[in-house]
């Protein structure tokens, strides 16, 4: 339908003329502009991007501009929000828009285009998990350049009036499906869609066709042209952005590699393992595989390096998940007895992580010494290290040096210590005595990328997105701080203030990021993480993704998480808080020790403890010594006085109150500048709070509300805006972002302007108002689980607690009976079900939630499923599953009930043609029927 009365003043030129329509709504003192490839357009510089104009045109907002251009011109662009400097408030999502005029274009003409704004959440059905993955298919057939320009011309030869391109963006369409546009017009059918007109298939999903339509007003998309101008349009292009249908819902399957078990594996799940469980989640009616990290976290040489979060390097994959099998198609009987033997010790029920490294590693390198001339020199090896030496020559260096200096804290390494490309070449040298060992991890890292890819190839194939994790942090003792020293921060430590996970804060050890010196190369570490990452997944999870708005940042000498303070954040000056008529600095910054607390802590033993850890500087009044005024010096003191018969049985306990009272403060004092103060987490609790006057209460009161809950929103809005898109346009993988926990204003706004998709756990809801979520009020934009591997399982959550367990069963189940104390499998389906039929995007259970299922896989105490607890900073991360791959393919029954639940809920209209019954077909068509309640608006 076509309407006029838009962009008056077109002058005839001798060229084309581009004339661009856009409708947005702006806030005072914003405007448009669109820029693009070429110097018309500004050549990608936003300044010197075209302007458009506003005009209003009923209830909306027309953005339009005009430029003249030669025939045949092509182009990318994109349009932008900006303020009076031409600073920009907001970019479109997705990739950028691609014009090309057709070659029938001639001097003279005036083309519009009409454009809708590229929504972030819309741009995501672009990603690969989704083009490449879920909606791939046979290559549909497109007309040529030749052909399209040839139907053209027949058209504006035998037409005077406007000629209108349809475009439109669909990754939905399946094999031997086609688009149509139909309306009142005879060109469009009389709205019959067998004989509307069909759109041909362009590339990249997008789906264009040319007519004539009759002008006629009515209610469905409109095309405004204006007809009072002494040069109206000849060629109208309507882009009418993606095809907007019932949104598209999946679910998956989580759990972490180390977990998994198959009949194959060698004490650990490995990456071969995936293509079993890539078949199981087919079979199931599944889309998505997550995994937690995958990275090398070898850094101390023991059990501690199982924390998947602590990587020593972000793109070398651990060697804990190499399949030895696979490394050669010779083994030598010996060694095939070997693995064997191994397989067999290392069948236990959980990990035993350093057995399992120990024999994985002996047998490769067996097998490496046999075969390292002939991998060496191989074509396919001698690729991947070009590829990857910009990461893998520093990563097989350091491997060499931890080893040989038995430690990876570099700062050990004597010369070494420092990085230098210099020293990295004559260490990685063919000439060196040692360049075989630096060899063997190239040969491990090798063979995990061969084995990794062949499985996320294998996903692909199946149409199931393999999702990654992208870790917040990196070991302080890793290759990545040895050679990027300047982008850490060393003399800090990263962690997260008291949350649910945790009431006295986390503190993982990990360095805090120097983002002014990433961004002095537009942050291209954090870009190469996201190139390798994309080699393997086509979706990944941002853990803690708060910590691109600001982190939980604490001193190095800090072992607990709770005396931080937010990096970026707005302190509270010196001259404001005197303002208010408090001086007593010292006071509120030191930690408040009395002797009536020292008695109440340590009873009759008060006086021993204090001779040991404190000086009476006054009075009744106490201050550590300086040997034990840190966290970490309390436990190094104490460690140093266990001979001592006297801190036998008492040690954790001395260790937790003498923590209580070196936190017992209320002003965290800026050791980089002394007159800024950030207000301690959770003041009112401590005893130097309660003992103040009324009015520093009140005033410390109010300025801590403002810290925490006011002032910093735009800063931080700001901190992530920088970062968060150099992320997204790294890749093509979608993302998701771990958005747990305390939870800033603007972390959602956010999310939603660049199309991250947040994560809703029912226990934890994002509300504050309720004790827990409810899934069928969750927004589009977001995964929604029962559970995550930073809680407790399911069915351990149902039996820990029976008062919540009471009023769960109460306010979420509607049973006003006394609730099962064991998790039952009639309890796990309503739970899972909800989650199932929730709006969310995605719909993403960990496996043991789902074998909950079935009664014949609860045997396990519940709590032994838990992979990991975030109260304990050294947590045994091993869990594994105690049923096999293989088993659960066997097990119908199970698949049969999950695969129901997701055709039941909608979440499956692209299941494998091969894997769904008839009777299932028609279940899925019934339910598509019945959430397609809402008209699609155009018809299209």
């Amino acid at each position: 339908m076509l309407n006029s009365g838009l962009c008056p003043g077109i002058k005839s030129l001798s060229s084309v003329t581009l004339v661009f329509r856009l409708p947005y709504y702006t806030h005072w003192g914003q405007s448009l502009l669109v820029c693009g490839s070429e110097p018309v357009l500004g050549s990608w510089n936003v300044k010197q991007g075209l302007a458009l104009g506003p005009s209003h045109e009923g209830d909306e907002l027309i953005w339009c501009g005009k430029v003249a251009v030669s025939v045949g011109f092509s182009c990318e662009y994109s349009y932008y929000v900006v303020d009076d400097s031409r600073n920009v408030l907001r970019s479109e999502a997705g990739n950028k828009r691609r014009l090309t005029l057709p070659d029938a274009v001639r001097e003279g003409t005036v083309v519009e285009i009409h454009d809708l704004w590229q929504e972030a959440s819309e741009a995501l059905f672009f990603r690969t998990a989704f083009k490449d993955v879920i909606f791939s298919g046979g290559e549909k057939s497109s007309a040529t350049s030749d052909e399209s320009s040839r139907e053209l011309e027949k058209i504006l030869d035998q037409h005077d009036s406007i000629i209108v391109q349809f475009m439109i963006r669909c990754p939905k369409v399946k094999d031997g499906a086609s688009v149509h546009v139909i309306g009142s017009a005879s060109e469009l059918g009389k709205w019959k869609p067998h004989d509307g007109l069909k759109l041909r298939y362009a590339g990249d999903f997008t789906w264009k066709a040319e007519c004539d339509p009759s002008l006629e007003l009515g209610p469905n998309r409109e095309l405004a042209v204006d007809f009072q101008s002494s040069h109206p349009p000849n060629y109208v292009i309507l882009a009418d952005g993606p095809y907007r249908a019932v949104p598209w819902r999946g679910a998956g399957v989580a759990i972490p590699m180390f977990s998994v078990r198959s009949s194959d594996d060698l004490g650990v799940g490995e990456f071969l393992d995936l293509k079993l469980l890539v078949d199981w989640a087919v079979e199931c009616g599944f889309h998505l595989v997550q995994l937690l990290p995958v990275n090398d976290t070898s850094v101390h040489g023991m059990w501690w390096d199982s924390y998947p979060y602590s990587s020593l390097s972000v793109f070398a994959l651990h060697p804990l998940y190499l399949r030895v099998q696979a490394l050669s198609e010779n083994i030598p009987e010996d060694i095939k007895e070997e693995i064997s033997r191994a397989k067999e010790q290392l069948d236990k029920k959980d990990v035993d992580y350093e057995a399992t490294m120990a024999a994985k590693l002996s047998i490769a390198k067996k097998l490496f010494n046999l075969e390292k001339s002939k991998i060496l020199n191989s074509n396919s090896f001698k690729n991947f290290l070009s590829e990857n030496e910009n990461w893998l020559k520093p990563y097989g260096a350091f491997c060499f040096l931890r080893d040989f200096f038995e430690t990876s804290d570099h700062t050990q390494w004597g010369r070494f210590s420092h990085f230098s490309s210099e020293k990295l070449e004559k260490l990685v040298s063919e000439d060196a005595l040692h360049y075989d060992v630096i060899c063997f991890h190239y040969y491990i890292q090798f063979h995990l990328h061969v084995q990794l890819s062949e499985a996320a190839d294998y996903a692909r194939r199946k149409k199931v997105v393999l999702k990654g994790d992208l870790p917040i942090g990196v070991d302080r003792n890793s290759v990545d701080t040895w050679v990027y020293p300047n982008l850490f921060r060393m003399n800090t430590s990263t962690g997260a203030p008291p949350d649910y996970f945790d009431k006295n804060g986390q503190n993982w050890g990990f360095p805090t990021y120097n983002w002014e010196e990433m961004s002095k190369d537009n942050y291209a570490w954090w870009r190469a993480r996201l190139t390798q990452m994309a080699k393997y997944f086509t979706a990944y999870r941002i853990d803690h993704i708060l910590g691109f708005f600001r982190i939980w940042e604490l001193p190095d000498h800090a072992v607990t998480g709770l005396v931080g303070k937010f990096r970026p954040s707005i302190a509270l000056s010196q001259e404001e808080i005197e303002r208010e008529g408090i001086w007593d600095f010292n006071r509120l910054s030191q930690p408040y020790i009395r002797q009536d607390i020292l008695q109440e802590k340590f009873g009759t033993f008060w006086t021993v403890i204090a001779s040991n850890f404190f000086n009476e500087y006054e009075k009744l009044c106490y201050e550590f010594k300086d040997d034990c005024n840190t966290e970490k010096k309390i436990i190094a003191k104490l460690k140093s006085m266990t001979e001592m018969s006297l801190w036998l049985e008492k040690e954790d306990k001395i260790k937790k109150d003498l923590f209580d009272i070196l936190q017992n403060i209320v002003l965290i004092r800026d050791p980089e500048d002394p007159r800024k103060f950030y207000p301690r987490f959770n003041i009112e609790d401590t005893s130097s709070f309660k003992n103040l006057d009324e009015h520093s209460k009140n005033v410390l009161k109010r300025l801590y509300y403002d810290y925490y809950f006011c002032r910093q929103e735009n800063l931080w809005r700001q901190n992530a805006m920088k970062t968060l898109p150099v992320l997204l346009n790294s890749s093509d993988m979608l993302a998701c972002g771990e958005d747990l926990g305390l939870i800033p204003s603007c972390v959602h706004p956010v999310m939603q302007e660049l199309g991250l998709i947040g994560l809703r756990i029912q226990r934890m809801p994002s509300e504050t108002d309720v004790e827990f979520g409810i899934p069928s009020q969750y927004g589009y934009m977001t995964v929604c689980a029962p559970s995550c591997h930073d809680c407790s399982t399911m069915r351990a959550w149902w039996e820990e607690d029976e008062g919540r367990r009471c009023r769960y069963y109460k306010s979420v189940a509607g049973c006003n009976d006394m609730p099962p104390p064991r998790c039952t499998t009639e309890v796990a389906y309503f739970i899972i079900q909800q989650h199932m039929q929730a709006p969310s995007m995605w719909a993403i259970f960990p496996l043991q939630d789902l074998l909950a299922l079935r009664e014949e896989y609860t045997t396990r105490p519940a709590v032994e499923e838990t992979i990991n607890d975030p109260t304990n900073p050294k947590h045994y991360w091993r869990y594994r599953v105690h049923v096999t791959l293989d088993s659960l393919m066997l097990d119908k029954d199970l698949k049969t009930i999950i695969k129901d639940m997701v055709l039941s809920s909608g979440r499956s209209d692209f299941v494998n043609e091969t894997n769904v019954s008839s009777s299932e077909k028609k279940l899925m068509e019934k339910v598509q029927e019945k959430i397609s309640a809402v008209q699609i608006n155009g018809n299209t």
